[in-house]
């Protein structure tokens, strides 16, 4: 049995699918397991990865878990994993533990816990760390509809965009083969862009009109705050300004794990065109 936790995420939805396309058994985790769509005859199960309460039913006859991980109960979750015979987990974690202070970003030291508690366990851990997720360009699919300018501090800071489906098919590679077990993978997109750039891209796919306001750190801040929290969003800003103007290193692990290389960003925005547009 597979556990996947975090199941209404776009990458565990991705390798659900994937996965019970293969014939594997499946539980899929959620906080909200209402408000799941399983692949037909998948159960589901009440997860909240902050509440062990859950863990022990939904752990269950469980040998592989692929996990999104909170920091705040994982040495608990561990610990029922452990007792409950888990053999594999499957991390999803960040690429910006990589970073040169990871422990000093609130963003990468949450992810960084999680992977040193797993590391310490008796469970054998593989890691997949990808960079930036093309889905945060859903952030600007609001202004981008309403015919409005996307506010950016630093329009030309770098990302490696990175499809969620590419994700999903290196996750279900990892759970399958043996040989990539215990294995570390830094994931990133084909292509590092600029803001400006995957603006242009998504302008020119869907065929919105999109354009950028430049802003400052405190007046974009001020306008995300009902969505990122000031800490998260203070190291999202340091993150952008390092590569401001600088592209970002890429990885050939995408194709290394599913064989092909890693989708464009334009494919991403193909994928998601409804998102950007009115009708």
């Amino acid at each position: 049995m597979i556990l996947i936790t975090g199941a209404r995420g776009a990458v565990a939805t991705r390798l659900a699918a994937l996965l019970h396309a293969d014939g594997l058994p499946l539980r899929l985790g959620s906080a909200h397991p209402d408000d799941l769509t399983p692949p037909s005859g998948v159960p589901t199960t009440r997860l909240a990865l902050t509440d062990p309460a859950d863990f022990p039913t939904a752990l269950t006859g469980v040998k592989t878990v692929f996990l999104y991980a909170s920091p705040d109960r994982v040495t608990d979750f561990i610990t029922h994993a452990e007792q409950a015979g888990v053999e594999h987990i499957v991390l999803l974690s960040s690429s910006s533990v990589l970073g040169p202070a990871p422990e000093d970003d609130p963003l990468a030291a949450s992810h960084l816990t999680v992977e040193d508690a797993l590391l310490a366990s008796s469970i054998t851990t593989t890691i997949l760390r990808p960079g930036s997720f093309a889905s945060n360009a859903s952030a600007w699919a609001w202004p981008i509809k309403a015919g409005r300018p996307v506010s950016l501090p630093f329009p030309d800071a770098h990302t490696d965009p990175i499809h969620e489906l590419d994700v999903a098919e290196s996750a279900r590679t990892v759970i399958r083969e043996l040989r990539y077990h215990g294995g570390t993978f830094t994931l990133s997109g084909p292509e590092s862009l600029s803001f400006t750039e995957q603006i242009d891209q998504l302008a020119r796919v869907t065929g919105s009109p999109a354009s950028i306001k430049r802003v400052t750190r405190e007046e974009w801040k001020e306008e995300m705050a009902e969505y990122v929290p000031g800490k998260y969003a203070d190291a999202l800003l340091n993150w952008w300004e390092s590569n401001d103007g600088k592209p970002v290193a890429l990885t050939r692990a995408v194709e290394e794990l599913t064989g092909h290389p890693a989708r464009p960003f334009t494919t991403w925005a193909a994928d998601h065109m409804a998102d950007f547009t009115t009708g």
